[in-house]
């Protein structure tokens, strides 16, 4: 009992220190004068730092006010999130490097070239990128930057003035602006004048989708390689303008856990980053040991986190002559929690993340030359590298589609790599590269090891565990055709600024219109012609008209018998051409050599109303991808139907709703009346773990393939590794398709590579039309999978579709939208449903 109540004291001691009125001077080095004519945040914002979780708009007003105050510091904008909330971006140096920055910024950037690979960087600045809270609900790390940023334009002194001169610091305050504010606004209204830190609090259990994404519900810390989000976007674009030594990435992680510093797991690293990286991680480490041994802080490093995926900020610079740096804080998830290492409060997760930036610039400073050698030798041994492959190239194209080309060329302009035109159509081992729609990467250019990264196919690996996806290839993910070569006779001119994609369409016809489903955004145009109650039709199998041939799914538009006549129907679908990017070609006939277009074999497509199921149990990240898809892509209106109201909910008017990755479904009101509206003639489509949540309620019947294996000489020291190596956390693998299924309209090629991130394997139906989706039998393209799950994962399928009543139940156990940069399987979902009542 006196135990019971020395604990509760201590407790209620611990909460009354914390619930102290926390003052600036918490954060802030103690041995240092302060400029008083520097607005401290409190000044600004109106509370002191850790009193309040602060909102963006707060933070974009004192970093304005800062800027305004400080000679040391410049405000640029660089562009707007999907909430139209500033990008920010604060250059923090001595006044008189802010007088010559360009040529700073010049001269810094040279030494990553071949005409600076030999010079003297004694006396150039070191650039440091700072970046905070990326994930929204991590928000330590952006309210540090209120006491960071106060600190760099206020702190007074030989030590800062010098530190000042000899850096050149880019800090973004806010990485992730729409999540850091929707996460603010919920911490904020649950905020007591008594803080309360027990963990069951509402404050600690934010509603679904959290505030750890953007505005579409992605983890921006996976975007850093494909650039496919606005923000990635700004801050790429800073990256390649200034070629940054030291990029740092403040994260939280779980309440009981305590401070994370990279380097991570040693085994782990990618072998594409060079072993002296991972050395000069580990000393700068030494810093940040230093100045969290004087606050009296736990902390960590070497564990838990991997420096594998190029598509982290932490890791990103890696393959690009920098040093990424990941911090994780464990999180207060409010303003005040217990843990297992005592009762954490928001100011202490602030402090720590205040004093690993600081004791960033510090090792920077420090190790200025020795990082900027290392930088310099990075790609000069990049250089010697690219020599090997002078001539070689990479030719990538789609003769069939332009856009899914565009788009990876897309990123390769954002990442500052160079191309080429392709000179001359061309085939190579039997692929036919179309002049228009191809282009040329030469293997011999400054960021060939950035190109390896993005093209290589890797399936050997020294570690099974991985914290993200172990492959990502590129072309793949694109379904894209692709070889390298050893000569550079195909490639035509350097593209320095792509030219907008374009659309054409025939002259004004008599008879009818066509488009080849091929075309990455022929799904836009589609829906555009059905919303404008246009009549429409798709042709089941190839065809010829003159002189030109129509692969599966050929959409056809009749002149006669529509509300708009010939000359406004011309105009409409020219916009239509045009906006899309597609080809429209007018015809002036209906016989054709194979099916004519009056036969039965073209099929009348009715406009859609799609609904996609969200809220608990659903994962976000899956739905907002489909969302952006919808929304960004296809401007297809999509209406997000919670599962909270979904059994209340009139399901009549809605043609397909699709269930995103979910292992809990809906309730059994909800379940029966999905079920009903299946009967009644609607597409449900299903992914990853709602295929298991649809076999089980018996809107479908599959077979599994199941997992026997047993752990054997596994010791319990052991076992996280055992299980953690049957994780299939990201590959990608071989499937053979059959190009007349509907579900495969607009594919060219009879394989297609399938990104998987689950551990779901369906045994094949008896009739082999009704396996239009198969994996081959030696499916492994690049990234990881055990023995075991490779066994069962060939031959097994990824989609299955089987009608209900005068509807359709359609599963796929795969992710076709992932992370936004998949573009060569989100015509799938689209086939889905605009053809699911051919299926």
């Amino acid at each position: 009992m006196k135990k019971i109540l020395l604990t509760l004291v201590t407790l209620i001691c611990t909460v009354a220190q914390a619930q102290e009125k926390i003052s600036l001077e918490y954060y802030l080095p103690q041995n240092v004068s302060y400029n008083q004519e520097i607005p401290k945040p409190s000044e600004i914002i109106g509370h002191e730092v850790g009193e309040w979780h602060v909102t963006h708009d707060k933070l974009v007003y004192y970093m304005q006010a800062l800027a305004k105050a400080s000679d040391r510091i410049s405000l640029e904008d660089r562009g707007k999130t999907f909430e139209d909330r500033p990008l920010l971006l604060l250059t923090i140096t001595a006044p008189k490097n802010h007088q010559n920055i360009a040529d700073i910024q010049q001269n810094h950037h040279a030494i990553t070239t071949s005409e600076g690979s030999n010079a003297d960087v004694s006396s150039i600045p070191i650039v440091v990128y700072q970046g905070f809270s990326i994930h929204g609900n991590e928000p330590s790390g952006a309210n540090a930057g209120l006491a960071y940023a106060y600190y760099l334009a206020a702190a007074q002194g030989p030590e800062i003035e010098k530190l000042l001169e000899e850096t050149v610091i880019l800090m973004d305050p806010s990485f992730n602006p729409d999540g850091l504010q929707r996460f603010a606004y919920w911490a904020n209204m649950h905020r007591s004048d008594n803080l309360n830190p027990d963990g069951n609090d509402r404050e600690y259990r934010e509603v679904w989708p959290g505030g750890r994404t953007n505005h579409y519900w992605f983890d921006m810390n996976r975007d850093w390689l494909p650039v496919q989000l606005p923000e990635s976007r700004a801050r790429i674009e800073t990256f390649h303008k200034w070629m940054p030594n030291i990029l740092t990435d403040h994260h939280e992680m779980g309440t009981n856990s305590s401070f994370f510093f990279q380097p991570g797991e040693p085994n782990r690293v990618h072998p594409l980053t060079p072993k002296i990286n991972q050395e000069l991680t580990a000393e700068i480490g030494t810093f940040h040991s230093k100045a969290l041994d004087k606050i009296g802080s736990l902390y960590y490093s070497e564990e838990d986190y991997d420096d594998y995926y190029y598509g982290k900020g932490s890791t990103f610079p890696d393959v690009n002559g920098g040093i990424g740096i990941l911090f994780e804080q464990a999180s207060s998830r409010g303003h005040i929690q217990e843990s297992d290492n005592g009762i954490i409060t928001f100011p202490f997760t602030i402090r720590n993340q205040f004093t690993t930036a600081v004791s960033t610039i510090e090792a920077a400073q420090a190790m200025r030359v020795k990082i900027l050698k290392y930088q310099q030798q990075f790609f000069k041994d990049a250089a010697n590298e690219a020599l090997k492959s002078k001539n070689n190239a990479i030719i990538f194209g789609d003769r069939k589609d332009a856009a899914k080309a565009w788009h990876l060329a897309e990123i390769l302009e954002r990442q500052k790599i160079k191309f080429h035109s392709l000179a001359n159509d061309a085939t190579i081992n039997g692929k036919n590269f179309k002049k228009e729609n191809s282009y040329v990467i030469p293997l011999n250019q400054r960021n060939q090891r950035l190109v390896k990264a993005m093209f290589e196919k890797r399936t050997t690996f020294t570690d099974s565990l991985f914290y993200d996806i172990s492959a990502w290839t590129f072309p793949l993910a694109f379904d894209v055709d692709y070889e390298e070569v050893n000569s550079l006779s195909n490639a035509g001119s350097e593209i320095t600024k792509l030219a907008p994609l374009k659309g054409s369409i025939g002259p004004k016809a008599n008879y009818a219109y066509l488009f080849e489903w091929h075309e990455y955004y022929s799904p836009k145009a589609l829906n555009a012609i059905l919303n404008k109650g246009i009549r429409v039709k798709v042709g089941k199998t190839p065809f010829s008209v003159e002189g030109k041939s129509y692969d599966y799914g050929t959409i056809m538009i009749p002149v006669q018998n529509q509300d708009l006549d010939a000359t406004e129907l011309h105009t409409f679908l020219a916009t239509v051409a045009q906006e899309s990017a597609i080809e429209i070609v007018s015809v002036g006939t209906g016989h054709t050599v194979g099916i004519d277009l009056g036969s039965n074999e073209f099929k009348t497509i009715k406009k859609q109303e799609v609904a996609i199921l969200v809220g608990n149990g659903i994962t976000s990240y899956d739905a907002g991808e489909i969302w952006h898809l919808f929304d960004q892509r296809y401007d297809i209106k999509l209406t997000k139907l919670d599962a909270d109201y979904f059994s209340r909910t009139d399901l009549d008017r809605y043609t397909a709703i699709i269930m995103p990755n979910t292992n809990s479904g809906l309730d059994k009101s909800g379940t029966e009346k999905l079920k009903t509206w299946v009967r009644n003639g609607g597409n449900l489509i299903g992914y990853r773990g709602t295929t298991n949540w649809l076999e089980k309620n018996e809107f479908i019947k599959l077979k599994f393939k199941n997992d026997t294996l047993v752990a054997k000489n596994i010791s319990y020291e052991q076992r996280e590794k055992f299980s953690g190596a049957q994780v299939t956390g990201g590959a990608i693998f071989d499937t053979k398709i059959d190009r007349s299924h509907p579900i495969n309209f607009g594919y060219k090629n009879n394989h297609l590579a399938l990104f998987r991130n689950t551990n779901i394997f369906i045994e094949p139906n008896k009739n082999s039309y009704n396996n239009p989706i198969q994996y081959t039998n030696n499916p492994l393209l690049s990234g990881y999978i055990s023995e075991e799950k490779l066994k069962l994962l060939k031959n097994s399928v990824p989609f299955q579709v089987q009608g209900s009543g005068s509807g359709n139940v359609i599963i796929f156990t795969d992710n076709t939208n992932f992370r936004a940069f998949w573009y060569g399987t989100n015509k799938l979902l689209m086939n889905a449903i605009f053809f699911g009542d051919l299926m």
